[in-house]
């Protein structure tokens, strides 16, 4: 182990000091350098994270690129602000530092032009990012001029989805292998089980480049149905109707689920959203549609019941002065 003398305390801790100098500035930089790094990542998928992701991912829809510009517009406000004030205190540090002579100024009195920079800087750029932050809001509730309605119900555990004047619902849960893997205790891997929880029976078909109107409710408690690449999340709640919409720009899988603790299972609500062309999906559409009733056959004329005389010729009146005949049947005298 090296030793120190006495006269070698000063040095050594100049060293130190220097060392630990070196490292703030390497961690600033690298602070600073964060968002440069998370704004050149892209996520292999829009729907799925990886590893080491710093940055959100962009979606599969005009909402969702719409929060993601707004974040990237607020993110490099913030990097410019952050320029601005670390580097006016780096400076600051470096050219009045004591070593240097300066001296603390104990009577410093507040500059009123400086006051009146830093008040109205923060509001002009709270302002300017109110306006398009407000028209992308308005815009993610305008539900008008959709081309299709789909119900989403939730329940203990398990989602319904009904394609409203389409004639087709269908019920989504987990799928049975998900179930059975978290059930046996076995340890599931990425590589084996990428989508492990995540994978449902039946998918909910969408298609792409259509305005869909999502109507969201539950049957029994609180659930939320929640996809991240549609960019929004709405709670689902008995007795209320919340809606949202989507319009899905790229074919693809996009999963989500449940967001509202709603039991036991409530870890086990995936959602899994197939967006594909219209034409596929008009293809699936009718496939799911139940098949028209045949038009009922025609009932013959049944003449069983009818009166008695109709069944039997009324016989014509004998004439005038003609013999009786006595195979002739008697007519009912009235009484």
């Amino acid at each position: 182990m090296q030793s120190y003398s006495l006269t070698h305390l000063p040095i050594l801790g100049l060293d130190l000091m220097k060392a630990g100098r070196i490292n703030h500035w390497a961690a600033g930089l690298a602070a600073a350098a964060l968002p440069v790094v998370a704004f050149a990542q892209a996520a292999p998928e829009p729907s799925r994270p990886h590893r080491w992701q710093l940055n959100m991912n962009r979606g599969a829809t005009l909402i969702s690129e719409n929060a993601y510009d707004a974040h990237m517009i607020a993110l490099w406000i913030c990097v410019g602000i952050g320029i601005l004030v670390f580097g006016a205190m780096a400076y600051a540090m470096f050219k009045f530092r004591k070593s240097r002579g300066a001296v603390a100024d104990v009577d410093f009195t507040h500059s009123t032009r400086l006051e009146i920079v830093w008040t109205v800087v923060p509001i002009v750029l709270l302002v300017a990012m109110a306006f398009p932050a407000t028209h992308k809001l308005i815009q993610m509730y305008d539900v008008r001029q959709s081309e299709m309605t789909i119900k989403v119900t939730g329940f203990q555990w398990l989602w319904k989805y009904d394609y409203l004047g389409q004639g087709v619902s269908l019920t989504s849960r987990l799928k049975r292998e998900s179930d059975h893997i978290r059930q046996s205790g076995v340890v599931p891997t990425m590589q084996d089980h990428p989508d492990y929880l995540l994978e449902v029976d039946n998918e909910l078909v969408v298609p792409v480049d259509t305005k869909i109107r999502f109507v969201v409710t539950a049957d029994d408690v609180i659930h939320a149905w929640w996809v991240p690449a549609l960019g929004w999340k709405q709670d689902a709640i008995p007795g209320l109707v919340n809606e949202a919409w989507a319009s899905v720009k790229t074919p693809g899988v996009y999963r989500g689920q449940c967001a509202e603790l709603c039991g036991k299972d409530h870890g086990f609500m995936p959602i899994v959203v197939r967006a594909v062309p219209k034409a596929e999906f008009q293809q699936w559409l009718a496939s799911r549609q139940p098949a028209p009733s045949a038009a009922p056959a025609p009932v013959a004329a049944d003449n069983t019941n009818a009166p008695a005389a109709n069944a039997q010729e009324t016989p014509a009146p004998a004439p005038a002065g003609a013999a009786p005949n006595p195979d002739a049947a008697t007519a009912p005298v009235a009484g």
